[in-house]
C-alpha cells in the first residue's frame, strides 16, 4: 500500500489546513408534498420522489423515506471507500453495498413507548473487486467506518431543530 500525496483526499486536506476551501459546508434540501404520501425532494439541481407503498396506502411513486435513508448510507460508504482507498493506492475495480434495515413500525405507530420510531437495526454487506490484500481492504474498512458522514450521523446523536410554521393563503 502506498499513501497518495496527490489523492483527492490530501488535496482537500491541505485546502482545509489552509483556509482555501469552504468550510463549514451547509447542505440545504426542500421537499414539497404533493398529495397523499408522494413528496418531490429537491436537492441543488436534482429531484427525488419519496412514496409509500400500495399497502401502506402511498401510490409507490418513488421509495419512502426510510429507504432513502438507507440509500444515502450506501452511496456514502461507496464514496467514501473510493476517497480513501484511492489515497492508499488501493485500485478498487467495482463496489456495490447491499443494505438491511430492520423498523419495529409500533415505535412509529405510537404503539409502544419503548420502540424506537425508525429503524432498530442496519446491517449490510460492502463488496468489492479489487485486487488489494485482505489486510488492505481491512485498513481500508476501518478508515471508512470512522470517517463516512452519514454512518457517522446514523451512530451519534446529531442536534436536529424543527419548527412549524402556519402558511396563510393569499387572497386571489
Amino acid at each position: 500500500m502506498k499513501i497518495k500525496n496527490d489523492s483527492l483526499l490530501r488535496q482537500t486536506q491541505e485546502k482545509l489546513s489552509n483556509d482555501t476551501a469552504k468550510n463549514p459546508i451547509t447542505v440545504v434540501v426542500e421537499s414539497k408534498n404533493q398529495g397523499g404520501f408522494f413528496t418531490k425532494v429537491f436537492i441543488r439541481d436534482h429531484e427525488i420522489l419519496s412514496d409509500q407503498p400500495h399497502g401502506f396506502n402511498g401510490q409507490n411513486q418513488g421509495p419512502k423515506p426510510s429507504e432513502l435513508v438507507l440509500a444515502a448510507l450506501a452511496a456514502c460508504q461507496e464514496t467514501t471507500y473510493r476517497i480513501y482507498a484511492e489515497d492508499m493506492g488501493i485500485n478498487i475495480d467495482e463496489i456495490s453495498v447491499e443494505l438491511t434495515g430492520t423498523q419495529d413500525l409500533r415505535g412509529f405507530m405510537a404503539l409502544s413507548e419503548e420502540v424506537p420510531a425508525g429503524f432498530t437495526s442496519i446491517s449490510g454487506k460492502v463488496f468489492i473487486l479489487s485486487e488489494a490484500s485482505k489486510s488492505d481492504l481491512e485498513l481500508l474498512q476501518k478508515r471508512v467506518d470512522k470517517y463516512c458522514p452519514v454512518l457517522d450521523d446514523l451512530k451519534r446523536p446529531v442536534d436536529v431543530s424543527l419548527t412549524v410554521e402556519k402558511l396563510i393563503r393569499e387572497c386571489e
